[in-house]
């Protein structure tokens, strides 16, 4: 059974498995996230976990029982009881349900855990996939994104009100 765990320094390899194994995939749907990430992956994954050490973000990967990595689960921007949500699952799982489940996990212990009240998250129009899964995680839309918090793709913003299960 997958399970979703709060990122640590050990799930480096697995995480870099997991972006190059589906870089063609994200790429399809969301801005690619060029070579330099690959290229300074130690450097950067290093400062994710200083991020989540200092309390402005807390990620979150899904782990499959042979320790490779399913999908990531982010909080963003944590402050004030409000965060951004940002996901992205394997392909080998999508529209399997594997995003849903996650995310609304990911909102129960965004609530418990942290103390989130709110989250939000952004997707591109084109990104159906997406909107479904944040539809049936019980976001609700609350108007459009600037398209540069979409790699300039025009799309909309997602809320959920944690308090409220769906």
């Amino acid at each position: 059974m997958p399970e979703l765990q709060q990122l640590h320094a050990g799930h480096a390899p697995a995480v870099l498995s997991f972006e190059l194994a589906n870089r063609a995939y994200f790429a399809a749907s969301v801005t690619d996230r060029g070579d330099e990430f690959y290229d300074q992956f130690a450097d950067r994954y290093s400062a994710l976990l200083a991020e989540q050490e200092a309390g402005v973000c807390v990620y979150h990967v899904l782990v499959a029982e042979d320790g490779s990595v399913l999908g990531r689960f982010n909080l963003y921007d944590v402050e004030d009881g409000t965060a951004r949500l940002g996901y992205r699952v394997a392909e080998y799982v999508a529209g399997r349900g594997v995003a849903t489940e996650t995310v609304r996990a990911l909102c129960r212990l965004a609530a418990a855990k942290h103390g989130l009240r709110t989250l939000r998250a952004a997707t591109a129009r084109a990104n159906a996939a997406s909107h479904a899964v944040l539809t049936k995680a019980g976001f609700v839309p609350v108007g459009p994104a600037d398209p540069a918090d979409l790699g300039g793709k025009p799309g909309t913003w997602y809320q959920r009100d944690l308090s409220i299960q769906p």
